[in-house]
Formats: structure tokens, C-alpha cells, sequence
């Protein structure tokens, strides 16, 4: 076992093992660290992501827990990687984005062709998973359950400090029919006053990305495609995603003025549109 700076990927990871002892053994952590011969804050520091378990320790534990080889060899792919201060994971691997949003102090995400997911209403979140055909019905229930389950975090009474940036191209796309647009419009507008709105004729170098800053760990910056997740412990990527957020405060109405502009979409004037946006008169 090797001490080293917890990353978010490795505190995900951690906290897995903690569930995997708590639902298949019936020992707590220190009772598992007896059963396994090893000092009692070993079991602690591991499921915290605060040390780097060895294979050996991971064939301990998890035989301890009664999983097999293919359970250990999954593992084993998704934990050599996870200290490191670039991860990249599989799209539908959501627990370590969750894991951070529940525990991270300030939330500043920039987004560009989707209103970002923490602020999502369901019907939206169903009509943006379904563009393109490229879900099956039971992936889109799960991603539907597990994106509205995120949003508690946002109700809680000590919630994360959020700043959402939104270009202005996310709200002319249309996702869904116009009820769904204009009661995902009617969200920001009245249930979120963390929008700073980003106009259309505003050009920025980036496709989006979100920064988590954390009470005692480092902050984590955290970028998605369709084919990957990935996250960034670099300092310098750090800096180079805060160089990001300065100029969109630069660039991007300010609260009142972002508030307007949704009402400009929650309201639209009953005229005919000229195809650039959804039409909802």
C-alpha cells in the first residue's frame, strides 16, 4: 500500500470497495483489517482513495468479499489508473461524477450545445438522451433515474456554491417539442439563479468543461464526449480551466441581464421565427 494525493477517480473507486465489504461481509473496517492481518487504518485509507491499494491487497480484499477473478480483473483496469492526475473513463461510468458533485464546495461548469445536466428538467433530460437513436430504452431510463437522483445536491441545505455558464446556442436547440423547451426554459429562469448566459455572437475557444473545488482535496476539472470522461488533476490544466472562466466572465451577461435573455425564450414574441430557434408562440 503506497500513500498518495486522493484523486476523485480514486475516491470513487474507494468507496466502491466500502460497498462491496458492507453488502457481501458483515465486518466493519476494522474488523476486515484483523481478518486480513493488516493495520487497522489500512482498510480506512484505501476505501478513502487516500492510498494506492497493491494487487496483492486488492486479491485480499475482494476474496474476502467472495469475488471472483473477472470481478478482480475489472477492478484491477479501472483502479491502475486512478491516482493518476489524468483519467480517462468510460461515458456511462457516472459514480465518480456524482461522487465529485456531492462533495465538491463550488460547481463552475461551461456548457455549450445542452443545458448543463445538474439543471436539467426530466422531460428534457429523456428528449436529449434520445436525440440521435443512440440509446437503448433501459440505458435511458438508468441515465434518466441516475441524472435526476444527481440533482439532490442542489436541495441540500449545505449545497455546493454553482455557477453555471451557458452559451446562448444551447438554448436555440431544440430538444424535444416546445413544452418541453419552454418549461426547461421556465426552470433557469425561476428555479436557478446560478446562469450566466454566454450570447450568440460570443465566440469561445472550448466545448465545455466543469471545475469541482473540493474543502481538503484538489480541485478537478472534468471534460465529456460521447466516448469518454475525462478528469484532470494537472495544475496546469487547472489554470489553464480558471484562464477559461475568467474570460467567461468577461464575456457573458451578468446575472440580471443572463435572467432577461431567458425570459426573452420563456416569452417570445408571437411572431413568426426565422428557423434559428425553437418556436414556441
Amino acid at each position: 500500500m503506497t500513500v498518495i494525493t486522493a484523486t476523485v477517480c480514486s475516491r470513487a473507486l474507494g468507496d466502491e470497495l466500502r460497498r462491496v465489504r458492507e453488502a457481501c461481509t458483515d465486518l466493519g473496517g476494522a474488523q476486515m483489517a484483523m481478518k486480513l492481518g493488516w493495520h487497522p487504518s489500512k482498510v480506512t485509507n484505501i476505501e478513502k482513495g487516500k492510498a494506492r491499494a497493491s494487487e496483492i491487497d486488492l486479491v485480499q480484499y475482494l476474496t474476502m468479499c467472495d469475488k471472483d477473478i473477472d470481478f478482480f480483473e475489472n477492478f484491477r483496469m479501472r483502479y491502475k489508473n486512478a491516482f493518476e492526475e489524468y483519467v480517462v473513463q468510460v461515458p456511462d461510468n457516472l459514480r465518480t461524477v456524482a461522487m465529485a458533485e456531492s462533495t465538491a464546495k463550488t460547481i463552475t461548469s461551461y456548457t455549450t450545445q445542452s443545458v448543463p445536466g445538474l439543471v436539467q428538467t426530466p422531460e428534457y433530460a429523456d428528449a436529449f438522451f434520445r436525440l440521435g437513436g443512440l440509446m437503448t430504452e433501459e440505458r435511458i431510463a438508468a441515465n434518466l433515474r441516475f441524472r435526476m437522483d444527481r440533482q439532490a445536491v442542489l436541495r441540500r441545505h449545505d449545497r455546493p456554491t454553482c455557477l453555471f455558464y451557458v452559451h446562448e446556442v444551447a438554448l436555440t436547440q431544440r430538444v424535444g417539442d416546445d413544452r418541453i423547451m419552454e418549461d426547461q426554459y421556465a426552470r433557469l429562469l425561476f428555479e436557478t439563479h446560478d446562469i450566466r448566459i454566454v450570447p450568440l455572437d460570443v465566440v469561445v475557444p472550448s466545448y465545455g468543461c466543469v471545475l469541482w473545488e473540493f474543502e481538503k482535496s484538489m480541485p478537478v476539472a472534468y471534460s465529456e464526449t460521447d466516448l469518454a470522461q475525462v478528469f484532470v488533476q494537472d495544475p496546469g490544466a487547472i489554470a489553464r480551466t480558471r484562464l477559461l472562466f475568467n474570460h467567461l466572465d468577461e464575456v457573458a451577461l451578468d446575472a440580471e441581464q443572463s435572467r432577461s435573455k431567458l425570459a426573452e425564450y420563456v416569452s417570445p414574441p408571437r411572431e413568426e421565427f426565422d428557423g434559428r430557434g425553437p418556436r414556441l408562440a
